[in-house]
């Protein structure tokens, strides 16, 4: 029930970390767009794993394999299927979570609704189910550009408490990817890097705050009430993995505000379109996008499989200790980023579906 997304453009992601593989189907896709395999891999290998020494060292080229929607280069309209599969799992390192019940992990949750659980890497709470979000992501986005030159970039904002200066204004996706971290301040990222390497020579993790633009979104998007564009965004971004927050605009530190100084005021361009003096809005008014740029944040937690013993439970509900073995990100943070860059992609291309669908006629 859960695994579909999206109302015109909906994908359905299926596979489990130690299973064949995971993938995506993605239906609705406007026919006649020219999409490679190529492109969604640039996209699926800024997520994968074993990328660099601050990520899990598991070894996986995530090669993805175009099955169906896809002719001469072109999408034919027809759901297209896309696979990765599995090539290095190692299902013995879990053997103890057989009983033992990961703080934090979704075992006993999922123990608790259906009665079994996929143990072998946690299967569908694994962070691998969203290699179908990026490659789904990576053919929203190519949407959305050729629509209506759309740019979304996302960044590594936080790491616990160390906080990057970046203009989300002029980010570079260049710049997000000129480090492991993919955090555009040079700076900040080298104590990121550093603070991430010692968290996971002590056996443990961490967390920190994604933040993200959209640039280019047209006006119009979002549909009151129940699915305004800021709550599809949020929940969008909210099933992601390891997520704990979600903020647009001035976000939590908006309370702190009068109306007086978190209004934004309007004015008319010299090509006389509408436009706000100040962005607090996050892009997004009324539910509906405005024309600014959209910019969000969401924060992540630590990752929750850590080595350190920790009290748990058994499935007996016995108390013992757990030290976890597997292959874990000591910090998920820049793997996050193409994640919601997905995510927000996602939610776009299909609002903008909706509204040419809804407002493209005039009468």
């Amino acid at each position: 029930m859960g695994s579909t997304f999206g109302h015109l453009f909906r994908v359905t992601t299926f596979g489990e970390s130690h299973g064949g593989g995971v993938g995506v189907v993605i239906d609705g896709c406007p026919p006649l767009l020219e999409i490679s395999a190529a492109e969604i891999q640039r996209e699926l290998d800024r997520r994968r794993p074993g990328q660099s020494k601050i990520t899990t060292p598991r070894k996986e080229a995530d090669a993805c394999e175009i099955l169906s929607g896809v002719f001469e280069g072109r999408t034919t309209g027809t759901p297209i299927a896309i696979l990765v599969r599995n090539k290095d799992t190692r299902s013995q390192d879990y053997t103890e979570m057989i009983q033992a019940y990961r703080p934090s992990h979704a075992d006993a949750t999922y123990d608790a609704k259906y009665g079994i659980r996929n143990w072998q890497g946690g299967g569908r709470s694994s962070a691998r189910e969203t290699i179908g979000r990026v490659a789904a992501g990576a053919i929203a986005k190519k949407i959305l550009h050729q629509a209506a030159g759309v740019e979304i970039i996302g960044y590594v904002k936080r790491i616990q408490h160390l906080e990057a200066v970046v203009n989300p204004h002029t980010v570079t996706l260049e710049q997000v990817e000129s480090n492991i971290v993919r955090c555009p301040d040079r700076e900040a990222a080298e104590k990121m890097i550093d603070l991430i390497e010692q968290v996971r020579l002590n056996q443990d993790s961490i967390g920190g705050v994604v933040e993200m633009v959209a640039r280019n979104v047209p006006k119009g998007l979002g549909e009151p009430v129940f699915d305004k564009l800021e709550a599809d965004l949020a929940k969008g971004i909210m099933s992601l993995p390891a997520t704990k927050g979600f903020e647009i605009g001035s976000g939590f530190a908006g309370t702190l505000m009068t109306g007086s100084e978190h209004n934004d005021e309007f004015y008319t361009d010299p090509q006389g379109e509408i436009r706000t003096v100040t962005n607090r809005s996050g892009g997004i008014q009324g539910g509906i996008s405005n024309g600014e740029e959209i910019i969000l944040r969401a924060a992540f937690k630590p990752t929750a499989t850590i080595g350190q013993e920790q009290r748990t439970v058994n499935t007996s509900g016995e108390s013992t200790l757990l030290a976890a073995k597997g292959r874990h990100d000591p910090c998920v943070l820049p793997r996050a980023v193409p994640m919601v860059e997905a995510m927000a992609a996602l939610v776009l291309c299909d609002h903008l579906l909706r509204h040419h669908g809804q407002c493209g006629i005039k009468f």
